[in-house]
């Protein structure tokens, strides 16, 4: 029976589904609920050695199989060469760059690992899809030990020009390690275009028109498959939510203010400085909104080992702090900073309250939360998203009012135009994404990419599949 094995950095287990949810738990949530398949990564747990010995928890039709990292192993894959290398590179911030070759060497060791363990789990007749920068050499890992599955890959994150992709040392291996998938799936037509580049530039390969390619000896595929969401279920857990505890005390909180939300992870790709001081900036040059509006950021700590994480926390709380300390009402707090992450339901109850909804990366793969606030609102009274036009959403969400995330002026203007916007045009905006939302939910990313996995597959493997017992 063809079974969907998934592979990921981090396996979000059945038992943890009622903390915040990150963006490929949010896309893969319902898709996979309706097939058996295999869900394999890592546990989040560090012991003191990697043995390889997986634990397994059944829910439904998906099995769940997670592997511990030892300390070592830990701190060069995830910390070094995935965080302060590979990160930073893919948002176009080579200042942050890192790049160390234990790192690397630490990166290639836990992906031969994962495969290793991975493998005597296959079936023959398992598609395999692969997610994400952490696990770039997973599928040439399991080429090498005689898997012969259709392989998929799919990178979150943006994928930077080639000239800047080169800055890597070890570019031409990992250009390699892509050439071992089937299929190679980025967010946007933009990222397509920079690995088409990558390839034929850096790496010295052919690119067909439909998307394939051949280097290193190899045929591949690419292609652009922007991540969706099911906006309808979406809007019907918003809709619950909104008469929920947290909600209806937020709502008592803000005395008839309007809400303006910020949900990010706190990482220097998100922009939050700048959108901070564009805040700050509305307050200055339009007095009337003192005391009419309030803004809630909520940012969870993140990869607070890392030096620039650290920086980027103590610089926010300094803005924030000075913008409470200027324009504080002895009733009313202008910015509200929350370090804490809150559950997927009582984010949608927020989102559907607030006025304005704030996604201003500075380079984002997709940003899932564009999605989920345009899905939150109530027909009856919507709000207005405000959306970095460096968002991989900003290619479909066009009605949003799209900003740079660099100019801090401009994004004060939007939020002033969202705050004085009549309804008639903020319904019109919000009606014309909910129907892009829908046309391209997270169902329709998947059968895309699947289908044209097996589609590659086939092309690379006309004969039936050996794949591995």
């Amino acid at each position: 029976m063809e079974r969907l094995v998934i592979v990921s950095n981090r396996v979000p287990l059945p038992r943890q589904r009622g903390t915040q949810a990150g963006g490929l738990a949010v896309a893969l949530r319902d898709v996979f609920g309706k097939a058996e398949g295999l869900w394999f990564g890592w546990s989040g747990e560090v012991t003191d050695q990697t043995s390889g010995e997986l634990r397994f928890t059944r829910a439904g039709r998906m099995t769940y199989a997670v592997m511990d990292l030892g300390r070592e192993d830990y701190e060069r894959f995830y910390n070094g060469f995935s965080n302060a290398c590979l990160w930073p590179l893919l948002h176009y911030r080579l200042g942050l760059l890192d790049f160390h070759r234990e790192d690397y060497h630490g990166y290639m060791a836990v992906n031969r690992a994962m495969a290793a363990a991975l493998k005597p789990l296959l079936r023959p007749w398992d598609r395999i899809w692969v997610h994400d920068y952490h696990l770039i050499p997973l599928g040439q890992e399991l080429r090498k030990l005689g898997v012969e599955n259709p392989i998929g890959f799919f990178l979150h994150t943006p994928f930077p020009p080639a000239d800047l992709f080169e800055s890597l040392p070890a570019h031409e291996s990992l250009g390699e390690c892509f050439a071992s998938y089937d299929l190679v799936g980025l967010q946007t037509e933009r990222d397509r275009r920079c690995f088409h580049g990558f390839v034929v530039r850096s790496l010295g390969g052919e690119v067909r028109a439909d998307g394939k390619f051949e280097v290193f000896g190899r045929h591949s595929r690419m292609g652009a498959f922007g991540v969706g969401i099911d906006a309808a279920a979406f809007a019907e857990l918003a809709a619950e939510s909104g008469s929920g505890d947290e909600t209806v005390r937020l709502k008592e909180s803000l005395a008839g203010r309007q809400l303006a939300i910020g949900v990010d992870r706190l990482d220097f790709s998100k922009g939050l400085p700048s959108r901070f001081r564009a805040y700050g900036q509305l307050l200055e040059r339009w007095p009337e909104h003192r005391s009419k509006v309030t803004y809630l950021q909520i940012a969870p700590h993140s990869r607070g080992e890392i030096a620039a994480y650290r920086t980027l926390r103590r610089e926010l709380e300094q803005i924030a702090g000075r913008i409470n300390g200027k324009h504080a009402e002895f009733d009313w707090q202008p910015l509200r900073y929350l370090n804490k992450a809150l559950t997927r339901p009582v984010l949608a109850g927020f989102y559907r309250l607030s006025r304005i909804g704030l996604v201003t990366p500075l380079r984002d793969g997709m940003n899932l939360v564009a999605k989920e606030y345009v899905a939150a609102q109530p027909p009856q009274d919507p709000g207005v998203l405000i959306l970095s036009r460096f968002a991989g959403a900003a290619e479909s969400l066009t009605a949003a009012l799209l900003v740079n995330p660099f100019d801090a002026d401009s994004m004060a203007d939007a939020m002033h135009a969202a705050l004085v916007m009549p309804f008639e045009e903020r319904h019109a905006r919000w009606q014309a994404m909910m129907q892009q939302l829908k046309a391209d939910g997270a169902a329709w990313w998947a059968h895309r990419f699947l289908a044209t996995l097996d589609a590659a597959s086939r092309d690379a493997h006309p004969l039936s599949p050996t794949g591995t017992q």
